[in-house]
């Protein structure tokens, strides 16, 4: 983590370096401003893209999960997956209810039971994208609240998975796994 801090730095350095090459003497300040407002801006970025790393790492070690999209060329607080043989709006309230703030669906539909269209139109099935997780992290985030979400999310697919008909019938065989 370190190593990324120190390169932003430098990136960081360097980009203000040759904008400082631009400005004159008098813009001194508004250089240090700019200065500042990078650095800052760099630093979120990239404590967030941490944070969201180790919650798709996280929960990548859930059986027949999926991670939608790709792990690195994505948003830095986005993270979106599905987890096959439960239902959505399930998995939502019992993340409330653990204090996980999170959504089911893309956010342009947030509020809809219907699945994300996106989810659907890259292929999957309908029960599959039924049971997506969208996560939105931001600067306010803590590691400690990304290693809570990772501790209690399995558990409670878990629990929804064996409450669930469909599941049953995917672990029996009479359904074929998607994820």
């Amino acid at each position: 983590m370190k190593n990324i801090y120190n390169k932003v730095i430098i990136d960081a350095t360097i980009l203000i370096s040759t904008v400082a090459v631009w400005l004159t003497t008098e813009k001194t300040l508004g250089m240090v401003v700019l200065m500042a407002s990078l650095k800052s801006l760099l630093f979120s970025k990239v404590k967030i893209a941490a944070m969201r790393d180790r919650l798709i790492e996280g929960l990548s070690t859930i059986e027949h999960s999926r991670l939608n999209g790709d792990a690195k060329k994505r948003l830095p607080g986005n993270v979106n997956f599905c987890f096959e043989g439960i239902e959505g709006e399930s998995l939502l309230l019992l993340l409330d209810e653990k204090g996980i703030e999170a959504s089911s669906g893309s956010a342009c539909t947030s509020g809809s039971l219907d699945p994300s269209h996106v989810l659907l139109a890259i292929g999957l099935p309908h029960e599959v994208a039924h049971g997506s997780l969208r996560l939105t992290l931001c600067e306010e985030n803590t590691p400690e609240q990304i290693e809570y979400i990772i501790k209690e999310v399995p558990g409670i697919v878990s629990y929804l998975r064996d409450i669930s008909p469909i599941w049953e019938e995917l672990e029996k065989g009479e359904k074929k796994h998607v994820i």
